[in-house]
């Protein structure tokens, strides 16, 4: 009898030692948790893979996702979202910055909230954003740089096309500097500004079209993922074949285009994943913050969070653009 009662009260001991492990696990997340992901553009397929990844960080976490942003490039209406969200008092916030003057500030406001606030694809380095996680854009020039080199054999006139006021394209432009400062007889002629319209890159490169000579433009480069597709069509009109077309980002026409002979090559970064990863970050500064939410980490050996998470960029061209159209494919399923 004795046993009995003793192996009852063991089964006790256990189920509620059990019942307490799942409580507390239970507990660590909750869809009451809400993170948001204000993207400078939804209407881009590259933000929409980045969307996915949130989304799935968060289902993973059973937290609640959020994604807000304009679609089509307009700071003024990002900077709306992101007050839209700091008034909804989140758990944390990532934030992609498409003008670091405009957001800054709301960034700031919200640290000082006690919201914490990771910057993903473009930094506002002079924020009090905890830190940022994206692609080496300096780095991710250089590679650029590096096949606009090897296509034009060392010469050439080259026009880029980016968005003013985003340091993430900025830092880009300053990589491919960098090694063209290597080469004397490669020339950068423009740096065109879309404004988040492709059709000003297609109606540029058209009219680029007329000049020959030592002002016939040989290289268009992309900054930002929306402009390659439309120089590609522009330079099919003419039926020109002698140029070089190098874009940003795996949008599904971009490789369609480099496997189409269209677009030579892409630099590729990977928003998934920064959306992906910065979701689990938000979720662990939610629930273990620092002491100084807004105390700068690169000024102190023993932070707890980092400054940079590079999420890395790959060189995409026909030798192995079908396996980023395959690893697109299964994304999506």
């Amino acid at each position: 009898m004795k046993a009995i009662k003793k192996a009852i009260k063991n089964f006790g001991f256990a189920v509620l030692a059990l019942t307490v492990l799942m409580t507390s696990s239970c507990g660590r997340h909750s869809t009451s948790e809400v993170y948001y992901l204000i993207a400078s553009d939804q209407g881009l397929p590259y933000w929409q893979t980045a969307a996915a990844g949130f989304n799935k960080s968060a289902a993973i976490y059973k937290v609640t996702a959020r994604v807000d942003g304009p679609s089509g490039h307009d700071p003024a209406a990002e900077l709306v979202a992101l007050q839209q969200a700091i008034a909804a008092k989140p758990s944390g916030i990532l934030i992609s910055v498409s003008d670091i003057a405009l957001l800054q500030p709301g960034i700031d406001a919200a640290i000082g909230k006690g919201i914490p606030v990771i910057t993903v694809d473009s930094d506002a380095p002079g924020s009090r954003r905890l830190y940022f996680i994206g692609t080496n854009n300096r780095e991710a020039g250089r590679l650029g740089a590096q096949r606009v080199i090897q296509k034009l054999g060392g010469k050439g006139n080259v026009v880029f096309f980016t968005l003013a006021g985003q340091g993430n394209m900025a830092e880009r432009l300053e990589g491919f500097k960098e090694v063209f400062a290597t080469r004397p007889e490669i020339h950068i002629v423009d740096v065109v500004d879309i404004k988040g319209e492709a059709s000003k890159a297609f109606d540029w490169t058209q009219e680029a079209m007329a000049l020959t000579g030592d002002k016939k433009v040989d290289a268009f480069v992309s900054l930002e993922s929306a402009s390659s597709k439309a120089v590609a069509d522009a330079l099919k009109r003419t039926n020109a074949t002698d140029r070089l077309v190098v874009a940003w980002d795996a949008n599904p026409e971009t490789l369609d285009g480099i496997k189409a002979g269209t677009i030579d090559s892409t630099v590729v970064q990977k928003p998934f994943t920064m959306a992906f990863v910065g979701l689990k970050a938000l979720d662990e500064l939610f629930h273990a913050p620092p002491k100084q939410l807004s105390k700068d980490a690169s000024a102190d050996a023993f932070a707890q969070n980092p400054v940079f998470v590079d999420t890395g960029t790959s060189l995409v061209d026909k030798s192995n653009v079908d396996q980023y159209i395959d690893a697109a494919t299964e994304g999506a399923k």
